[in-house]
């Protein structure tokens, strides 16, 4: 990134961030931002995710849960199985216990490559580009179709011949069609070793998540880039040839909880979520 007279320039592109960037329509990473209680986010974005929030007010409890999930994971892929690379693609923007940050604080020297191609993340990389001295963090702006380049831009930072743990936390519901992201997948996990992890989340019209219909189609005509759900038998598939730790694919809340919540388990939410390995 440059400065030209005031404004950053991607280099790559060509093109200024302000070029890039349209705050007037509310754009997933900035919505899930404001649900998650950031700062990174516009009118439009406020106003969609409100009216989101009134249709399907537990949408703001899946923002969270898979939030935590990631925290969890990425705990037990640090610690107990012992990876050392971690490629999050659909990262959105940054908040608190980032990949990098939950890695690295078990792991120093970890390595971590963030995806994604919203403008503002773009902006906001800096923060992710932090690192222990012993490890490494990089961003790749990069369309998670184009998963040639992603491997390609990844290979400067991770040694793709060791394991590395594939994060698709929410963002296989942008791929609209099944097939493609199917092919996404199957591409990413073919690049990586044995041993390596595909760590994923995906929204569902399933446990409890009926009355997320009118939301998503609210979603679809006023915000980008359009989302669709899927069933857990659908969602299954991207796990075909890796082993799926247990507890299988649950609601992502549900996946190895912390301690119990006062008054209860903690509560299921239409997210499914699950960790499986390569053999």
């Amino acid at each position: 990134m440059t400065r030209e007279q005031g404004e950053l320039v991607d280099d790559r592109t060509g093109f200024s961030e302000a070029t890039r960037l349209n705050p007037g329509v509310a754009h997933n990473a900035r919505v899930w931002n404001y649900w998650l209680g950031g700062k990174d986010h516009y009118p439009a974005d406020r106003e969609v995710g409100e009216r989101v929030f009134g249709m399907f007010p537990n949408i703001v409890h899946v923002a969270r849960a898979d939030r935590a999930f990631l925290g969890r994971v990425v705990s037990h892929l640090a610690g107990q199985a012992g990876v050392r690379q971690f490629l999050d693609v659909g990262t959105g923007l940054p908040t608190v216990d980032n990949t990098h940050e939950v890695a690295q604080r078990l792991a120093p020297e970890s390595r971590i490559v963030y995806v994604d191609n919203d403008p503002l993340v773009l902006v906001h990389a800096r923060a992710l580009l932090t690192s222990t001295p012993e490890g490494a963090t990089d961003y790749i702006d990069a369309d998670a179709r184009d998963t040639a380049k992603i491997l390609r831009e990844a290979a400067r930072t991770l040694d793709l011949d060791r394991p590395v743990a594939v994060m698709l936390l929410g963002i296989l519901n942008f791929i609209l069609d099944t097939d493609e992201a199917l092919a996404i997948v199957r591409g990413l996990m073919a690049a990586v070793p044995s041993g390596s992890y595909l760590v994923l989340t995906h929204p569902t019209l399933e446990l409890g998540g009926e009355a997320n219909v009118e939301a998503m189609r609210f979603w679809n005509e006023h915000a980008t880039p359009p989302i669709t759900a899927r069933s857990g038998e659908e969602i299954a598939r991207f796990f075909d040839g890796l082993d799926i730790l247990d507890p299988g694919l649950v609601s992502c809340s549900l996946w190895r909880p912390d301690l119990p919540e006062i008054g209860g388990l903690p509560t299921r939410i239409s997210q499914y979520g699950a960790l499986a390995r390569k053999p």
